[in-house]
C-alpha cells in the first residue's frame, strides 16, 4: 500500500508541476481517501508543496521564464495573508463548495481558451499589473492558508484569463507563488502540528521525482494549448472533489 501511495503522489507531482502547480489538491484527495485527519493533511500537503514548487521555480528560472517583477507583487500581501489563513481551521462546509465552484468555472474557461492558446499568448501582457497583482495575492493567500494548498491552482487560471502573462510564464509565476505561499502557510500552521505520517520521507522522495520530470516537460516540451487543457482537467478534478465532498 505504501508503494501505491508513493506512486500516486509521484504521478500527482508530475502532472501538476508540468503546469507550474505543486499538487496540493491531489495530495489532499489521496490522503482524504486514506482517512487522514485534516490537522495531519494540511501540514503534510504544505511540506510536499514546498518541495515540488521549489523544483519548479528552479526549472522555470533556468529556462528564462521567471521574472522578479512578474512574481513579487503577488507575494507581497499573499505571504502575510497566507500565514493568517494557516492559523485558521474552518469547517470544510464553510468554504469547499464555493471554492469548488470557482475551480469548475476556471476549468471551463481554461478548456475554452486551449485552442486559442498561441493567439492569446501573443496578446498577453509582458508583466501583470502591479495593483491587481497585490489584491489577487491577498485574496488567494487567505484561501491557500485555510485550505492547505499552495494557491497557484487559483492564481494560474486568473493570470491566463486576464491575459496578464503567456502560458509558460503563468506557470512559472504560479510555481513561485506556491513556494512562497506554502512556506508561509506551513509556518502559520506549525504551532498546531502534532503528528506527521511516518511515510513522509518516502512521499517526499516520490514527489521530488515527479516534480523533476513534470517541470522539465512543462518548461520545454508541452505546447501551451496542451498546458491549458491539462490545467483545465486538474481544476475540474479539484472542483468536483470539493463540491461532491464538502
Amino acid at each position: 500500500m505504501d508503494l501505491v501511495v508513493a506512486a500516486s503522489f509521484a504521478i500527482v507531482a508530475l502532472l501538476y508541476s508540468a503546469v507550474g502547480q505543486a499538487g496540493g489538491t491531489g495530495y489532499v484527495a489521496v490522503m482524504g481517501v486514506l482517512g487522514y485527519a485534516p490537522d495531519v493533511i494540511k501540514p503534510t500537503v504544505l511540506a510536499l508543496n514546498i518541495l515540488v514548487a521549489a523544483i519548479g521555480c528552479a526549472r522555470f528560472h533556468r529556462n528564462g521564464l521567471l521574472s522578479w517583477r512578474a512574481c513579487y507583487p503577488f507575494g507581497v500581501l499573499a505571504l502575510p495573508f497566507s500565514f493568517v489563513g494557516g492559523t485558521l481551521n474552518l469547517p470544510a462546509a464553510a468554504y469547499q463548495p464555493v471554492v469548488g465552484l470557482l475551480l469548475l468555472l476556471a476549468a471551463a474557461q481554461m478548456a475554452r481558451s486551449a485552442r486559442r492558446a498561441a493567439h492569446l499568448d501573443l496578446q498577453a501582457l509582458r508583466e501583470p499589473p502591479f495593483g491587481m497583482s497585490l489584491l489577487a495575492g491577498a485574496a488567494i493567500g487567505v484561501v491557500s492558508g485555510i485550505t492547505g494548498v499552495g494557491g497557484g491552482i487559483f492564481l494560474a487560471p486568473l493570470i491566463l484569463a486576464m491575459g496578464w502573462a503567456e502560458t509558460r510564464k503563468a506557470a512559472a509565476i504560479a510555481a513561485t507563488f506556491n513556494l512562497l505561499n506554502s512556506t508561509a502557510a506551513l509556518a502559520g500552521a506549525a504551532a498546531t502540528v502534532h503528528d506527521l505520517p511516518v511515510q513522509l520521507p518516502v512521499w517526499s522522495a516520490a514527489v521530488v521525482f515527479g516534480g523533476v520530470a513534470g517541470s522539465w516537460l512543462g518548461s520545454t516540451l508541452i505546447r501551451p494549448s496542451l498546458m491549458r487543457l491539462l490545467l483545465a482537467i486538474l481544476l475540474a478534478l479539484a472542483g468536483f472533489r470539493m463540491v461532491a465532498h464538502p
